[in-house]
């Protein structure tokens, strides 16, 4: 039974819930708001992003306060790569500029690693930046919530 602070679907996942929760997570961060997108988490999360560690919500609110500081105009897709029990398997492609209006397409892959009550306890990512330039952008949607007949990364040739 789901306590009061739970996060459906829950696992054990099947490939239509993990594909839910990989799109439940895709419009979270595309909201960029850092104390939302925290409560999927539990309240010991543990994190991997590139050469940062970050254990617990406030330091994943500081986390994703700094990110979304640093990358203006984010807009993310996430794709189900591989699902079994509690865990997930995404790869995703961000894009973003910095304040000098240089843009880039951050391509990367994470491993989930859930709570009985769909709370996301362990994320591990890896992450490489390409610069491109403005015309090379494929992500053009308001910024928010990505479409739902916006292409995904497959539809993308990404």
């Amino acid at each position: 039974m789901p306590s009061a602070e739970s996060r459906p679907p829950l696992p054990p996942f099947t490939a239509e819930s993990a594909t839910q929760k990989v799109r439940l997570a895709e419009d979270g961060w595309n909201g960029r708001n850092p104390e939302k997108v925290s409560l999927a988490y539990t309240e010991g999360t543990r994190w991997r992003n590139r050469t940062e560690f970050a254990t617990g919500r406030p330091e994943v609110v500081a986390f994703l306060t700094r990110k979304w500081a640093k990358e203006l105009d984010y807009r993310l897709i996430k794709e189900l790569w591989a699902f079994g029990g509690n865990r997930i398997a995404v790869r995703y492609a961000y894009e973003w500029h910095d304040d000098s209006g240089n843009w880039f397409r951050s391509y990367g892959n994470e491993n989930w690693e859930f709570d009985e009550n769909g709370l996301m306890a362990n994320r591990f990512a890896c992450i490489n930046d390409l610069p491109i330039k403005e015309t090379e952008r494929k992500f053009h949607w308001p910024l928010g919530r990505r479409p739902d007949d916006h292409p995904g990364l497959s539809e993308l040739g990404l």
